[in-house]
């Protein structure tokens, strides 16, 4: 791979933190927590030692400075508490799985294919449940959010919930390449691929869960929430690629916008970030148009009053996820000096390697203990 796919010429020292970076972007829309944070966090930091995802106190703690379910309570402010726990174990899950492609795993296209085959196979929608032999933690924490969220839903919900998990992690393969290339793709190009690894349509599909609807798929698939929906991954991206820069240069990812944006112009690391914050605000804007519109659109479509509650729950859900992913990351320790430092020179996440399965797995998790 060539130094311009890498990341173009060496950062300076002691390159600006993410708060400072991320300064120029304009997200009007309220963060609110969910009052059920803490909690989450303690039945999370159970299920995830219970799946095997953790192992060993230090990985717990370390994992547990991340304060990943914080996430969660702002992108669902007004979820259940069990709802609020469930969404902080697949957060975990999110996270963790993600963290196995810093190493070498995310250069293997192919090794990731297996992967993701076992993954795709434990989303039965009809409520059978997989064999267990020989999984390992990741495939057995993922089945076990599968059946945790999918139980009691429409079946048409739970094909569109599939259908986006098996897009999100299929979409790692491309990453891979992307990795492994002579020469980084254009922007439009690399966003293909980025719109599903992000994982925002799955957190969507789970605002619906937690507002106990499911929208009607031709609403679902309008050409305006279809906007909506892609804006909102779009500054989720945006905003996640700037505040993580840092840190994926020295893990030596080239899967960032920032990194693309800077490879294929020519232009300084500050520009290219400037650059992103500029598109996150014009697509903030756009989605604040669109929204506005949105009712007259429904009028003339003639929705019902309660269906039409359930798009405005909908696109307070996409509010919640843009505000509330800034938020968070600009809290979280991820992205700041103790983060970068976890997987600076070669360093990496105590979790990482879950892939292998293990000849014992440990005991299966009880949700109710």
């Amino acid at each position: 791979m060539s130094d311009e796919t890498a990341s173009g010429p060496a950062l300076p020292s002691g390159p600006p933190d993410p708060t400072r970076r991320a300064a120029a972007i304009r997200i009007p829309f309220p963060a609110r927590l969910n009052l059920h944070a803490e909690r989450a966090r303690q039945h999370t930091l159970q299920w995830v030692q219970g799946m095997g995802l953790l192992t060993g106190d230090v990985a717990t703690a370390e994992y547990d400075a991340l304060r990943l379910e914080r996430l969660m309570a702002y992108f669902y402010p007004d979820a259940s508490a069990p709802d609020l726990e469930l969404a902080a174990d697949f957060n975990a899950w999110f996270f963790i799985f993600d963290d196995q492609f810093d190493g070498g795993l995310g250069t293997r296209p192919d090794e990731i294919r297996q992967v993701v085959d076992a993954l795709v196979g434990a989303m039965a929608v009809d409520g059978a449940e997989p064999a267990v032999t020989g999984e390992t933690p990741l495939v057995r924490g993922f089945r076990d959010i599968w059946l945790r969220s999918t139980a009691g839903t429409p079946l048409a919900w739970r094909l569109r919930f599939r259908e986006h998990w098996r897009a999100y992690l299929a979409a790692h393969e491309g990453e891979a390449r992307h990795r492994t290339a002579d020469r980084l793709p254009s922007l439009d190009r690399f966003l293909d691929v980025r719109r599903e690894t992000i994982g925002v349509r799955p957190c969507l599909d789970f605002a619906e869960r937690c507002g106990g609807y499911a929208l009607p798929d031709e609403l679902h698939d309008s050409s305006a929430l279809r906007e909506m929906r892609e804006i909102t991954g779009d500054v989720v991206i945006f905003v996640n690629d700037i505040v993580s820069l840092t840190k994926e240069l020295a893990a030596g990812d080239v899967n960032n916008s920032v990194v693309v944006h800077r490879a294929r112009t020519g232009c300084t690391i500050e520009e290219s970030v400037e650059h992103v914050s500029a598109l996150a605000n014009a697509r903030t804007a756009r989605f604040a148009r669109l929204a506005a519109a949105l009712p007259g659109t429904l009028d003339l479509r003639g929705v019902r009053r309660g269906t039409r509650e359930h798009v405005d729950h909908y696109v307070d859900a996409m509010r919640h996820l843009m505000a509330g992913n800034l938020t968070w990351s600009l809290a979280t320790s991820r992205y700041d000096e103790t983060g970068i430092a976890a997987v600076s020179d070669g360093r990496r996440r105590p979790w990482v390697l879950l892939t292998a399965a293990r000849e014992t797995a440990p005991p299966p998790y009880r949700s109710d203990v």
